[in-house]
C-alpha cells in the first residue's frame, strides 16, 4: 500500500532542502548574514502536506533593517519562478506579520502553520510564540468572522458531502474546514476528537494527491472525467465507492465543525463569570425526563439510565431538534454504546418521540447526523445503513440518498397542518427512498422494506398499511399528472382508485411535494407541482363523497369510572395504567374555564398529555389525560388543582415562566368545521406541541365564554390535532360571529 502521507513529507523535504540552499547561496552572493533572516514554510507546506502540485507558501521574515532584503528575496524566488514552481510568497518583519495576520483570518490561519525551514531558527521560534499568543488573545472577538466566513464559503460553494463534482477544499467539510478545526483548538477554547478529524483529513488528502497526479495538475475538484481513474489508483471499486468515501469523510468533518461552532457561540455569547454569579442561572436546566441542557447542549440528567430507559435516546434527540440545540457527541456515543434495545414492536412513547424527532425542522439534520456519526440511527434503523453516503444516481437529485430523506422530513415539517395524520406522512417521508439500496424498482422494494418497519415501530395494520402504500406510490402522483390527460375521467378514477379516500390523497400530496422540494428545482418546478395540485384538486372532488376524515364526537367517560374518579367537593383525581400508558382521570365543577386550570396544572407538573378525552356528565367536567413518563401522585396533582380551582394566578405565573425555547415550527391553524355537528360548533386545532399548548388553547376558548361540551386531543409526533365541541351559555352552538371570534381568539393564542 503507498504511503501518501511519506510522500508528502518527503515533497516537503525536497522543498526544504531547495529552499536551504537557495538562502544561503544568496546570503554569500550578497555578503549579508544569516542571522536576523529566515524562510519560513506556511499554510499546507507549513504541516509537510504537499501533493504532486501543490503551491509552495514561503514567507522570508527579517528583522527590522536587515540589509539589502529585497535583492535576497528576488535571488531566492527567481530560480524557483525559473524552474516554473508554484510559489505563494511574501517578505516581512514579525511585525509585518501580526499586522497582516490581523487584518486578514485567513493568513492568521495559514501563518499558524509557520515551520522553520532555514536562516535564524530563533526568529522563526519568536515569530510562531507571538503569533500563537495573539490568535489565543483575541480569538474570542475574531472566530465570530471566522464563522460567518466559512457559512459564506458554505453557501457559495456547498457541502462536500452533497456535490456530485466536490471540491476537496474549499466545499464544507473539506480541507479549509480541517484547517479552521486546527485554528479552533489552537485558541484553547474547545478541544475536537483529534483520532476522527485527524483521520478524515488524511483521507482527503490521499484522494487529493491521487487527483492531482491523474489530472496533471494542480485541482481540488473531483470531476466526474477523472472520478473512475483517481478510484482505481486508490484501489477503489470505481466512482460510486470513491463518492461515498469522499461523502463519508465530508460529513465527518462537517459534523464536527457543526458541533465545533455551536460550542463557540455558547462561549463567545456567555455572560461574565461575575454576572453569571449574580443570577445564580441553574448550570444543568431539566428539559424532560431524563434530558437536560448544559451550555447550550442536551444532555442526560446524571440519574439517567439509557441502559434501562430505552427510549431516552430518542427523548434526548426529539428535544435537542425540537429546541435546534446541539445533542451532546458524548451523549450520542453513551446512546449508541449502552442504551437498551427498543422492544418490537415499539411502545407508543418510543413511536411518538421517534415521529417528533422527524417532524422537528431544520433542528432534525444536525441532530440525526449527530447519532449517525456515533452509529445511533442504525441501532435505531438498521435498514438505514444501506443508504448511508449512497450518491444519487440521477442528476435530478441534489443530495444523497440518506440526506435526501431527512431533507424530505424537513419538507413535509412545514406541512403537517395539511394532512391529518402527521405522524404517518414523517414516516413515509423517512422511508419512501430506502429501496434505492436494492436492485429493481425502489418504489416496490422500498414498500417492502416500509411495511416491515412500520410495523416494527409499532403502528398498527392499518397504518403500516397506508405507510406502505405512500411509499409503494410516492411516485405516482407526479407520474401521472405529467404524463396523462387530467380531463380523461379514467386518469382521475384511476388515482381514486389507487388512495381510497381523501386521508390518503392528502399525505400523498404532501409526500410528492416534500419529495420533489428535497430532490431540487428540476424535480420541484412550478409546471410540475402546479399539475400535481390540479390532478390532487380533480380525485379530491372525485372522493369527496368517501368522508371528510373529521373527528366524531368524544363518546361520554363510563359511569363506573365516575364515581372512581369524583371526590370530596366533587373534584377528583386518579391515575391508572390503561394499555400500558399512564391514564389521568379528573372530574371538577362544570364550568367555563376549569378546564384551561387542569390543562395548566398538569403543565406545571411537567406531564406531557398525548391524548385526551373530555366531556360533561351530571354538572362535572371529566377528562382522560394519557400522560407520557412516571405515573404522577394523584394526592399531589388534586391538592394542586383544589388551589389551583380558587386562584389560579400563581399557575398562571409559573406556566409563564417556563422555558420556553420550544421552536415554532409551521403555523398553527384553527379551522371551523360546518357539517360535523348539528349541535355544537366544532373546532379543529393543529398545532405544534409545547409545554402548556392544552391550556393556551382552553384558555382562549374561555375568555370568550364558550363552553366545552366534548373534545377529543390528540398528539401524532410533535404535532396536536384537538378537536374541541362548543356551545353558548344555553346549549346550543355558536352564532357564526362568535365562531369567528372565537377561532380568532384561540389563533391569536397560538401565535408567539
Amino acid at each position: 500500500m503507498v504511503d501518501r502521507a511519506a510522500q508528502r513529507r518527503v515533497r516537503a523535504g525536497e522543498a526544504d532542502e531547495l529552499l536551504y540552499l537557495l538562502l544561503a547561496k544568496a546570503c554569500d552572493a550578497l555578503g549579508v548574514p544569516t542571522e536576523g533572516v529566515a524562510l519560513v514554510a506556511v499554510g499546507g507546506y507549513g504541516r509537510e502536506e504537499l501533493s504532486p502540485y501543490s503551491d509552495l507558501d514561503v514567507m522570508l521574515v527579517h528583522v527590522e533593517g536587515y540589509p539589502r532584503v529585497d535583492e535576497l528575496a528576488a535571488q531566492i524566488w527567481y530560480p524557483l519562478w525559473d524552474s516554473r514552481t508554484r510559489l505563494d510568497h511574501s517578505v516581512r518583519t514579525i511585525d509585518d506579520a501580526r499586522q497582516a495576520a490581523a487584518d486578514d483570518v485567513r493568513v492568521a490561519l495559514g501563518l499558524l502553520d509557520a515551520r522553520h525551514v532555514a536562516g535564524d531558527s530563533h526568529l522563526t521560534l519568536h515569530l510562531r510564540s507571538v503569533l500563537m499568543a495573539d490568535w489565543r488573545r483575541t480569538a474570542k472577538t475574531r472566530l465570530p468572522a471566522l464563522a460567518q466566513a466559512c457559512r459564506d464559503r458554505a453557501d457559495t460553494v456547498g457541502e462536500l458531502a452533497h456535490l456530485a463534482e466536490p471540491d476537496l477544499k474549499e466545499a464544507y467539510g473539506g480541507l479549509r474546514d480541517a484547517v479552521v478545526l486546527r485554528a479552533l483548538v489552537a485558541s484553547w477554547l474547545i478541544d475536537v476528537p483529534h483520532p476522527v478529524v485527524e483521520r478524515a483529513r488524511l483521507d482527503l488528502l490521499n484522494i487529493r494527491d491521487e487527483l492531482h497526479s491523474v489530472a496533471g495538475r494542480a485541482t481540488d475538484r473531483l470531476v466526474a472525467d477523472v472520478a473512475g481513474d483517481v478510484a482505481a489508483g486508490l484501489g477503489l471499486d470505481g466512482r460510486d465507492e470513491l463518492l461515498r468515501q469522499v461523502y463519508s469523510t465530508g460529513r465527518t468533518l462537517a459534523h464536527v465543525c457543526d458541533v465545533s461552532w455551536r460550542r463557540i457561540e455558547s462561549l463567545v455569547n456567555r455572560p461574565p463569570r461575575s454576572r453569571r454569579r449574580r443570577t445564580g442561572g441553574p448550570l444543568l436546566l431539566a428539559l424532560d425526563e431524563g434530558v437536560g441542557q448544559h451550555e447550550g447542549e442536551v444532555v442526560l440528567m446524571p440519574d439517567a439510565r439509557p441502559e434501562r430507559d430505552a427510549a431516552l435516546g430518542l427523548r434526548a434527540a426529539a428535544v435537542a431538534a425540537d429546541r435546534e440545540l446541539v445533542l451532546s457527541p458524548a451523549v450520542c456515543d453513551r446512546l449508541a454504546a449502552t442504551a437498551a434495545a427498543l422492544p418490537e414492536p415499539w411502545p407508543g412513547e418510543a413511536r411518538r418521540l421517534f415521529c417528533a424527532l422527524l417532524g422537528a425542522g431544520q433542528g432534525l439534520l444536525e441532530v440525526w447526523e449527530a447519532m449517525d456519526q456515533a452509529g445511533y440511527v442504525s441501532r435505531l434503523l438498521p435498514e438505514w445503513e444501506s443508504v448511508r453516503f449512497r450518491p444519487p444516481q440521477s442528476a435530478v437529485h441534489r443530495f444523497t440518498v440518506d440526506r435526501h430523506l431527512l431533507e424530505t422530513c424537513v419538507e413535509a415539517s412545514k406541512m403537517v397542518r395539511d394532512v391529518r395524520r402527521p405522524d404517518l406522512l414523517l414516516v413515509a417521508a423517512l422511508l419512501h427512498d430506502l429501496g434505492k439500496a436494492v436492485e429493481g424498482d425502489h418504489s416496490v422494494t422500498g414498500a417492502v422494506i416500509a411495511a416491515v418497519i412500520g410495523r416494527r415501530l409499532g403502528f398498527s395494520e392499518v397504518d403500516a398499511d397506508t405507510i406502505t402504500l405512500l411509499v409503494r406510490q410516492h411516485l405516482m402522483l407526479a407520474q401521472v399528472a405529467t404524463r396523462r390527460d387530467l380531463d380523461d375521467p379514467m386518469t382521475v378514477d384511476l388515482v381514486a382508485g389507487i388512495v381510497g379516500d381523501t386521508d390518503t390523497l392528502d399525505l400523498l400530496e404532501a409526500l410528492t411535494y416534500a419529495d420533489a422540494r428535497a430532490a431540487g428545482p428540476a424535480a420541484s418546478s412550478p409546471w410540475r407541482l402546479r399539475l400535481v395540485g390540479e390532478l390532487c384538486r380533480r380525485v379530491r372532488g372525485e372522493l369527496s363523497g368517501g368522508g371528510a376524515g373529521l373527528w366524531t364526537e368524544a363518546p361520554p367517560v363510563p359511569v363506573p369510572e365516575l364515581h372512581q374518579v369524583v371526590g370530596i367537593g366533587r373534584l377528583g383525581v386518579t391515575v391508572s395504567d390503561h394499555h400500558g400508558d399512564v391514564q389521568v382521570n379528573v372530574a371538577v365543577p362544570d364550568q367555563v374555564g376549569t378546564l384551561s386550570t387542569v390543562a395548566a396544572v398538569l403543565a406545571v407538573e411537567r406531564l406531557a398529555v398525548r391524548s385526551a378525552v373530555i366531556t360533561s356528565v351530571e354538572g362535572l367536567g371529566i377528562s382522560q389525560w394519557t400522560v407520557a413518563g412516571s405515573p404522577p401522585d394523584p394526592v399531589r396533582l388534586r391538592d394542586r388543582l383544589s388551589v389551583a380551582l380558587r386562584d389560579n394566578s400563581d399557575l398562571v405565573r409559573r406556566l409563564a415562566a417556563r422555558d420556553s425555547s420550544v421552536r415554532k415550527g409551521a403555523a398553527s391553524r384553527v379551522d371551523l368545521l360546518p357539517d360535523a355537528s348539528e349541535t355544537a360548533t366544532v373546532l379543529q386545532i393543529r398545532a405544534h406541541d409545547r409545554p402548556g399548548l392544552l391550556y393556551d388553547i382552553t384558555a382562549a376558548i374561555a375568555s370568550t365564554g364558550a363552553d366545552i361540551r366534548s373534545a377529543h386531543v390528540s398528539t401524532l409526533g410533535a404535532e396536536c390535532v384537538d378537536v374541541f365541541y362548543l356551545t353558548d351559555g344555553h346549549g346550543s352552538p355558536l352564532d357564526e360571529e362568535d365562531a369567528r371570534v372565537t377561532a380568532k381568539t384561540i389563533l391569536d393564542r397560538l401565535t408567539f
